[in-house]
């Protein structure tokens, strides 16, 4: 197994959308109008007024449904396709403590053998090889160089529970559809185009376009299957030189009960 498993369920949702835990502040800057999804007319002074007032309130509401939480546990089945065809689907058990430390096993279903287990805290990421009795220690940087994503401890938490990440609410704007409300954001690394549904402003869709013109990397992400406000099935499809299609399936989950991240590395584990 290629450790780009464990790093795709890290990451499940670069889902892959953001607004923070903080409350939203409207920018009095607009984002620039891109076709259907821009909603201020500049030369309509009433209009720009109501439409500041609307992007407020369905920010208010998106932020609503922001997930809190003091403990999360999950058993989440995990499919991917890429360019070598279907992978063998794996397992993954999840455990994290808000703001302290996120703990993941990863196991081959078919074999039911546990090929990764990782430990990730806001400073660091340690990664065992169960199969080749391997330990690496790394800073959590290493995440961003791996996927070249721009990952902290935040945005890894709020991608595993299913909360947007990357949408920048000061640089906003909505438009309202007869089936979607549309969302729109520019930030430093991502333009992101989001589907919300319309009687309560959950998340279906979100679409992550490079800012740089110089790659081509994109991501569509799908939410479905919700119970309550968390998204059960989510489907990622990630391209750039090569396209990665990824679903993910939590069969088991739970909030704020007492759990435990204890982690411990063998001793006749080798550095790597």
């Amino acid at each position: 197994m290629r450790i780009f498993y464990l790093l795709f369920i890290l990451t499940a949702q670069w889902s892959l959308f953001g607004c923070s835990a903080t409350k939203h502040q409207i920018s009095s800057t607009i984002a620039p109008k891109d076709s259907a999804t821009a909603v201020i007319e500049n030369n309509a002074d009433a209009l720009f007024k109501d439409s500041v007032q609307f992007v407020k309130q369905t920010l208010e509401k998106l932020d609503s449904n922001y997930i809190d939480f003091r403990t999360f546990n999950a058993k989440v089945k995990v499919e991917v396709d890429n360019a070598n065809g279907k992978q063998p689907d794996i397992t993954a058990t999840l455990r994290m403590v808000k703001d302290s430390a996120i703990w993941i096993s990863l196991t081959a279903t078919f074999l039911n053998i546990e090929v990764y287990r990782a430990y990730i805290t806001k400073d660091s990421v340690i990664l065992l090889n169960k199969q080749e009795k391997e330990v690496q220690y790394r800073s959590l940087d290493y995440l961003q160089e791996v996927t070249e994503i721009p990952f902290d401890f935040q945005t890894l938490q709020d991608m595993i529970i299913g909360n947007p990440v990357f949408f920048e609410a000061k640089h906003a704007s909505f438009k309202k559809t007869d089936q979607y409300l549309l969302g729109s954001s520019w930030g430093d690394d991502f333009k992101n185009l989001l589907s919300l549904t319309l009687d309560n402003y959950l998340l279906k869709h979100s679409k992550l376009d490079d800012v740089n013109i110089n790659r081509n990397r994109t991501a569509s992400i799908t939410y479905d299957d919700y119970e309550k406000k968390f998204s059960t099935k989510r489907q990622i499809i990630i391209s750039e030189k090569n396209k990665i299609d990824i679903r993910l399936n939590f069969k088991q989950f739970e909030f704020n009960k007492e759990l435990s991240v204890a982690f411990s590395v063998p001793k006749n584990y080798k550095k790597k």
